[in-house]
């Protein structure tokens, strides 16, 4: 069209958390954007019995307390996940205000669930619908 765009630039101090396993389909894309990003990983599993999240694993950049998180969810369902996820980059010093879930789709009821947990937290999603596609990873990691 002829105008200049002045744009937006790269940030430092940004770093990605993937919650395994679905998680780990959104790193490329990121590490395409944004080539020398730090990436970290939670892998939270749902407890056979109590049906709730127990998170396994944590392993998180040291300074992750002073960057801005992107955190990487596709499919947000119940918001169970991803509020034990905030829960522990919170033990690691990471306040809510800085953290950005990155999601596919997201039930009204899983954004509700967080945002009522963490008020200050981003979420960005592209569809909010009240059935989500549970089936991503599979079909991603072709588990099927």
């Amino acid at each position: 069209t002829g105008h200049k765009y002045e744009g937006v630039r790269y940030e430092k101090g940004n770093c990605g958390v993937s919650i395994m396993r679905s998680g780990e389909a959104m790193e490329q894309g990121l590490r395409d954007c944004c080539r020398s990003i730090r990436i970290g990983k939670i892998l939270i599993q749902s407890d056979e019995e109590t049906q709730r999240a127990k998170v396994y694993y944590a392993k998180f950049p040291p300074d992750i307390y002073r960057r801005k998180v992107l955190l990487m969810y596709p499919i947000l369902s119940t918001g169970n996940t991803v509020i034990e996820a905030v829960k522990v980059l919170v033990e690691h010093g990471v306040q809510p205000s800085v953290i950005i879930l990155l999601s596919l789709f997201s039930t009204p009821h899983g954004a509700k669930s967080i945002i009522q947990e963490f008020p200050e937290i981003t979420i960005l999603t592209t569809e909010v619908h009240p059935v989500a596609p549970t089936h991503f990873g599979q079909k991603y990691f072709g588990t099927d």
